[in-house]
This record gives C-alpha cells, sequence and structure tokens, in this order.
C-alpha cells in the first residue's frame, strides 16, 4: 500500500506539474527549492520527511484545495522506503552542504492535541536593543506542520484582566480571563460559608455585556481553611498551602459554579501551580484537588470547560519537573484543557523564542500519556519588573504572540494583561485609551474570525524563503496566508495566486502576479484566489 501510495503522489504531482507547464528549473525557483529536488519529489526518487515542499510545489502548479488534500493522505500513507533521502533541510543549489539534517521520518501523534515538532532557539535572553541599534537577531528555528484543517475556536484571542472595575476592552477580542481581579478564594469567602460576590458579579456582568466568554481562575486558598500554610505573595492575607480539609474546596467551587451556572464558561483550576509562591501543597494534592473540582463542576454545569492548574516559569527545571509529576500523576485526566504559561521569558525577545519550550512541554505529555488541548493562561512571573517595550515592537510582538500559539497549535492564548499600564507591552489601561498593540490584535482577531488552519513553516524546511514564517487558513472558501519574519524586512516573491495584502492597520493593496511583498516583524495577510 505504501509504494502504491508514492506511485499515486508521484502520479498526481506530475499530472499537476505538466498541467501548469512550468519547467523543474522555474518550479525550484518559484517554491525556493533546487532543480533536482523537484524533480526527485515529482518522479518519486525520494519522498519529502514534511509536506510541506510537496504543498508548496502543488500551489504553485495552481492545485486547488481538493487535490491538495488528496496529496496530503497520500503523503501520509507513502513509505520512505529505500528510495527516501530524508531532508528535514531543504537546500537551494548553491547552498552549502553542512546546512542539511538526515533524522527519522516524524509522524502525527495520534493522541496528542498538540503534534508540532519544533525546533531549537538559539537566542539568548534579555532585553534586545532599540530597533535603531540593535544587531541582527539570531536564527530561531521551528519545524512545520500539516494537518487536516482545523476550526479555530473563536474565543483563541484571549486577555486576562486585570481590572476589578467590571470594564471591558474597547477593542475587538475573543475572550477573557479574570486573575489579579481580586476574584481568589480568600476574596470570594472571606471567612467559612459567608460569600462576597460583588466584584466576581461586576466583572462577569461586564464580560457577558461585551459578548465575551470568561474563565475565572482559582488561587488563594483563605487563611481560615489553610491557617498553618505560608502565606501567598497576595496582601489580602490568602495563603499558598491547600485547605486542611478539602470539603472546603468542594464546597467552594460548587458554590461558585452554582452561583454563576451558563455565566462564566470555563474554570482554571490553580494560577501558577508548581510555585510555591502561589501553591506550596504537594504535586498529590494538587492532583486530588482537580479530580474533585473536576467532578463538582461538570455536576454541576456540563458544560463548562474544565482546565487544569497552570505551570509557569518552565525554563526553570525545578517548574518544568512539577509538571511532569502532575503529568504522570494523571491530574490531566480530569480535565479538557492543560494551562501552561507559554511565553518569552522577557516581552522584548521575539515571540517565537518560546517555541521550543512548546515542544519540550509536549514531549513530557507524550512522555506521560497525557493527550490534552492546551492553553497558554498567562506572562513570566516578573513580567512586571521587566523594562518598556516601545510601541512599535509592541505591537508586533503582541500579534506574533498568537501567531506563535498558533504555530504550536494551542487552541487559546490570553495575553497578560489587559488593565494595566506597568507592563512592557500595554494593551489598554483602565479607563485609556487602546494602544498600537491592541489595535493590531483586533485586526488580528479579526483576521482569523471563521477560519480554519492548515499548516504553519517557517524558511527553507517548509519550502519558504529564509526568514519567512508563515501560516496557511481557509475562510469562507477562500485561502488566505499570514506572513511575518523576526525583525527583518524582505522584498519576497508573491505566493502564487496571491490578489491582495493586507497590513495590521487596515490597509490593503492589490497584487499583481510575480510582485513581490514586503514583510517585516508586523505581519501580513495575503488573500490567495
Amino acid at each position: 500500500m505504501a509504494s502504491e501510495a508514492v506511485a499515486a503522489l508521484t502520479a498526481l504531482l506530475t499530472e499537476r506539474k505538466q498541467r501548469s507547464g512550468l519547467s523543474y528549473e522555474l518550479l525550484g525557483r518559484k517554491v525556493h527549492l533546487s532543480r533536482s529536488t523537484v524533480h526527485r519529489y515529482c518522479t518519486g526518487r525520494s519522498v519529502p520527511t514534511t509536506f510541506a515542499p510537496i504543498e508548496a510545489i502543488a500551489t504553485a502548479c495552481g492545485a486547488n484545495r481538493e487535490e491538495l488534500a488528496k496529496l496530503y493522505r497520500l503523503w501520509e500513507r507513502a513509505d520512505l522506503g529505500d528510495a527516501a533521502i530524508p531532508e528535514t533541510v531543504v537546500r537551494h543549489a548553491d547552498a552549502p552542504a553542512d546546512t542539511r539534517t538526515s533524522p527519522g521520518r516524524r509522524r502525527p501523534l495520534a493522541n496528542l492535541a498538540l503534534v508540532a515538532v519544533l525546533g531549537v532557539v538559539l537566542l539568548a535572553g534579555g532585553a534586545m536593543a532599540t530597533p535603531t541599534d540593535r544587531e541582527a537577531p539570531a536564527a530561531i528555528q521551528a519545524s512545520m506542520w500539516t494537518n487536516a484543517p482545523r476550526t479555530l475556536d473563536p474565543e483563541f484571542v484571549g486577555v486576562t484582566a486585570n481590572s476589578n472595575t467590571g470594564q471591558m476592552p474597547s477593542f475587538e477580542v475573543g475572550s477573557v480571563r479574570l486573575w489579579n481581579t481580586r476574584t481568589r478564594w480568600q476574596n470570594l469567602e472571606p471567612t467559612r460559608g459567608r460569600y462576597d460576590w460583588n466584584t466576581l458579579e461586576r466583572l462577569v456582568t461586564g464580560a457577558r455585556g461585551a459578548g465575551l466568554p470568561v474563565t475565572l481562575t482559582f488561587g488563594g486558598t483563605p487563611s481560615w481553611a489553610s491557617p498553618n500554610s505560608p502565606k501567598s505573595v497576595y496582601t489580602d492575607d490568602s495563603r499558598s498551602g491547600p485547605p486542611d480539609d478539602l470539603a472546603d474546596w468542594e464546597r467552594f467551587v460548587r458554590t461558585v459554579v452554582e452561583q454563576y451556572r451558563g455565566r462564566i464558561d470555563a474554570y482554571e483550576l490553580w494560577d501558577m501551580a508548581n510555585h510555591q509562591d502561589f501553591f506550596s501543597g504537594s504535586t498529590a494534592q494538587l492532583v486530588e484537588m482537580t479530580r474533585r473540582a473536576s467532578q463538582v463542576i461538570k455536576s454541576v454545569d456540563p458544560a463548562v470547560t474544565v482546565v487544569c492548574p497552570s505551570m509557569g516559569e518552565l525554563w526553570d527545571p525545578v517548574a518544568f519537573d512539577k509538571l511532569r509529576q502532575f503529568a504522570k500523576l494523571g491530574g490531566y485526566d480530569h480535565c479538557d484543557a492543560g494551562a501552561v504559561k507559554l511565553a518569552p521569558r522577557n516581552d522584548s525577545d521575539p515571540p517565537e523564542t518560546m517555541l521550543p519550550l512548546a515542544n519540550e512541554i509536549e514531549k513530557a505529555l507524550h512522555e506521560a500519556g497525557a493527550g490534552i488541548r492546551l492553553w497558554s493562561t498567562g506572562s513570566a512571573y516578573d513580567v512586571n519588573r521587566q523594562r518598556p517595550v516601545d510601541a512599535d515592537r509592541g505591537a508586533q510582538h503582541a500579534v506574533r504572540f498568537f501567531l506563535s500559539g498558533l504555530y504550536a497549535q494551542y487552541r487559546r492564548m490570553y495575553f497578560y494583561n489587559w488593565g494595566s499600564a506597568k507592563i512592557p507591552i500595554v494593551l489598554q489601561p483602565v479607563g485609556g485609551p487602546h494602544t498600537k498593540a491592541a489595535r493590531h490584535v483586533e485586526r488580528l482577531h479579526r483576521w482569523l474570525a471563521g477560519s480554519r488552519i492548515h499548516s504553519c513553516g517557517q524558511g527553507r524546511p517548509a519550502g519558504l524563503p529564509d526568514d519567512l514564517w508563515q501560516c496557511r487558513f481557509d475562510q469562507g472558501g477562500r485561502t488566505f496566508l499570514i506572513w511575518w519574519t523576526i525583525d527583518r524586512s524582505a522584498r519576497i516573491p508573491a505566493a502564487h495566486g496571491t490578489t491582495s495584502v493586507e497590513q495590521l492597520d487596515g490597509t490593503s493593496a492589490p497584487v499583481t502576479p510575480g510582485a513581490d511583498v514586503t514583510v517585516t516583524g508586523s505581519p501580513v495577510l495575503l488573500r490567495v484566489a
């Protein structure tokens, strides 16, 4: 069957090439591959280790969506066999030979929602220089992926609200997460059995009025429930330890869910649960709290999403090991989604630097047999102490935070945060105007609305020009691409069939066949006929 798939793949690709009238030489130029590489793939002498080169060749030859889908199915069934020449970095004819690598062929992991296999970051942490005097960034590598099209959740572009006023963003986003809003357990139940709903009611009412699905994050054990455990980092006398009696936890969770049934859409069961300042109990205790809370929530409001406690500071091996322990103890078996703080170490770092961490998270979950969709629900612990990022760079990084989340195949991304002016990248202070970063996040949200994502890739391994990052989507039967670079400007030939290019400021321009497109760190959208 594998050899038949190779033959069928070759026949379909060759037939499409012949219909296009393009020579191997010209086709290679269009897809940034050598003539000999294109010839090998079209004649079946080798099968690429990723689908991207096949997709690029077929698209340049005018293949439609149905043909691309058929090619993908054939590629999935094809066996590399004796003719295979594994190459995850496809080079131009004049590229130095030592740029090639030849790991074994990778297949998607059936039991994982996150199937992107990501590369290694070569960028040191720390603040970057200003745009006028900084050096060119070091290379950041991330392996491409192509999957069956997946509809993006409308809540994907989210923000964490850090205001307890009840005001909501004046720009469009898909969802809101409540944290640092004086809605911790200590605030909601200051004494056993007595609840204060004023702040949470104000926030939920504001979010529902703005049409925003709400995620409520738990944390901050009341002092009465765990009087002998360490104090948390907050000034409300909350504690970091679990309650002495888990029945208090179950009763609290049940009361909240009953109070807000049908109004709160998701519950994140603890914030930064792998950090002593936030949760000083054992991992086994955290798993048991997760199990009990999930059962209570689903019994009261089955429609809500239960999100496992978030794990942060995952560059630290000690913090990462707690995520691994939680997975091995079956913590993720009790949730609909898992939360991690997938973000750059510094907001001034390119967002793409978080992709190698996403790869390590995927590996840890795979090793534990924990197949679960992932959300990013925060930033680095010290984000409030980082230097401000200038407006232009901040707008680019805010948008690329979400695009990097798409690259990692996360189901929801919450930018940290909305409401504060004391963070490196400000979206909108409470009561103030929204910034350029907020306007660009809104534009991205509109671009993605109602779309399905097909693939993401970067540079030559994905059959793209050097420095180019790309994600491919369809929307209402039409294809569009989002292109960007990492802090560089490049003139790149527009993809085959491109009719127009749109900027994040809302402007657009038609594209003539064969024309170049200027691509920078500010992503652009290419409409494809």
